[in-house]
């Protein structure tokens, strides 16, 4: 595939990836044809020796050129990929473009919730272990930059935008977290964003390794097709040849015949949720040959990633949580379910096409209010019904008022939206950081 690269490449979407493959390429001689719908892009640090096309760019941008690399962000309907598609000419995404130039053990790490955690944990492990490590991917850094450097493992979380144009990704170790409702805005269904996650696997080779969650149906019922070695975790004990489990406080497993113990007594992490991703990181740990004992160090020590339950501030009582990273159904289930009652709940933003019915239970049980945010504040209240008394409000600073006015001593005003953040912010990032300057401001 690397005798594409000394031709002609256009480059969709100029946002961090982007720009990453822009500079990799021009780094290589690759002439560059540089385009992003947006009209306002920042264009320091891109090749000034590059076609740049802002706005609306015209079908001939695509036919002189012999690659095709499109961003994250770019959906598959976007009228420059399908012009390719339809010439022949190849589509790739940046992790594939990546996986043409690494000869480093890859470990990647999908799923809907906990990449991110899962991703940053193994890194942590191993750099404990005393291996040289990137950790990057679709979490912050572009697996691209990985490229040129020294390492001993390379870690990355990759989404199933960054899945739909490989062609040879291939990790060496290949784990799949879970699986439920996000981004129907732009899959079909449930179904298809799966089929897309389960890309990760596709072209690994039996001296590869498949890491999946036995407690997700949908995850686990890959396991027979695969070519990898399949290793797994689950909160039950499995006679699985290479499983991990928890049990009485502690991770135990049996891993190529042997048989151990993993204390997380010190993990700082909350709910259960962490617990699986903590067993998911210590799986891809022992196939790393790291030992138990490191492992149940680096876990001890490993605090987390901003916006994930994260703590701000009690006042008067009141428990402040900043949980902006969870921007589906099941993310926003799982902070409800962890967090104490009772709940002054922050929820909304963009809608992604999922359904809140799912979330009626745990907010009867434990939601005090509910303050419903954003485009998709009244969707959410329909689907809510009367499991909690809601209030609507436009924006996340009217949100932060009528929670601390709403809320008591011993109440817990929990951010975690269930929604993706671009009604109103660039990212998720950027809404928990807002959220918590309104919170440190009351």
């Amino acid at each position: 595939m690397t005798e594409l690269l000394a031709k002609r490449a256009l480059v969709i979407g100029l946002g961090i990836t982007g720009r990453s493959v822009a500079r990799f390429l021009h780094a290589r001689g690759v002439k560059l044809v540089l385009t992003d719908q947006r009209v306002d892009v920042d264009t320091a640090g891109l090749p000034t020796n590059a076609e740049l096309v802002l706005g609306q760019a015209p079908l001939e941008r695509v036919e002189n050129v012999d690659l095709v690399i499109t961003s994250p962000g770019v959906p598959r309907s976007n009228i420059l990929i399908r012009r390719a598609v339809e010439l022949g000419i190849p589509v790739v995404s940046e992790i594939e473009l990546a996986n043409w130039f690494i000869d480093t053990p890859l470990i990647a790490v999908t799923g809907t919730n906990g990449k991110s955690t899962v991703t940053t944990m193994v890194g942590e492990i191993l750099k404990a272990s005393g291996a040289r490590v990137f950790t990057g991917g679709n979490l912050g850094v572009p697996l691209i930059e990985a490229i040129g450097s020294s390492y001993d493992f390379i870690v990355a979380e990759v989404s199933s935008f960054q899945l739909e144009w490989i062609r040879t990704f291939r990790p060496w170790i290949a784990v799949y977290l879970n699986l439920s409702e996000d981004h129907l805005d732009r899959y079909r269904d449930l179904d298809e964003y799966g089929r897309f996650k389960a890309r990760i696997f596709e072209n690994q080779h039996n001296d590869n390794w498949a890491v999946l969650n036995r407690d997700d149906a949908r995850v686990w019922s890959n396991a027979p097709s695969l070519r990898a070695r399949v290793s797994s975790f689950g909160m039950e004990r499995c006679d699985h040849a290479n499983a991990i489990w928890y049990d009485a406080g502690a991770l135990h497993f049996a891993f190529k015949g042997r048989e151990g113990t993993i204390g997380i007594e010190r993990l700082r992490l909350p709910g259960l949720h962490n617990i699986a991703n903590a067993m998911a990181a210590s799986m891809v740990a022992l196939i790393c040959e790291v030992a138990p004992q490191v492992i149940e160090e680096a876990l001890a020590r490993y605090r987390g990633l901003p916006h994930r339950l994260e703590f701000v501030r009690e006042l008067r009582g009141i428990t402040f949580i900043d949980d902006s990273k969870s921007t589906n159904v099941d993310g926003a289930r799982v902070a409800l379910q962890t967090v104490k009652a009772p709940i002054v709940w922050i929820a909304g933003g963009l809608d992604k096409g999922g359904d809140y019915g799912p979330l009626r239970p745990i907010a009867k049980e434990k939601v005090k209010v509910a303050i419903l945010m954003g485009q998709a504040r009244e969707r959410i209240r329909q689907q809510l019904g009367d499991a909690a008394p809601t209030v609507l409000v436009p924006t996340l600073a009217d949100a932060v008022e009528q929670a601390a006015s709403q809320a008591g001593s011993g109440d817990t005003v929990l951010l975690s939206p269930a929604c993706s953040s671009f009604d109103q912010f660039k990212d998720y990032a950027e809404r928990g950081r807002v959220f918590k300057k309104l919170v440190m401001a009351l």
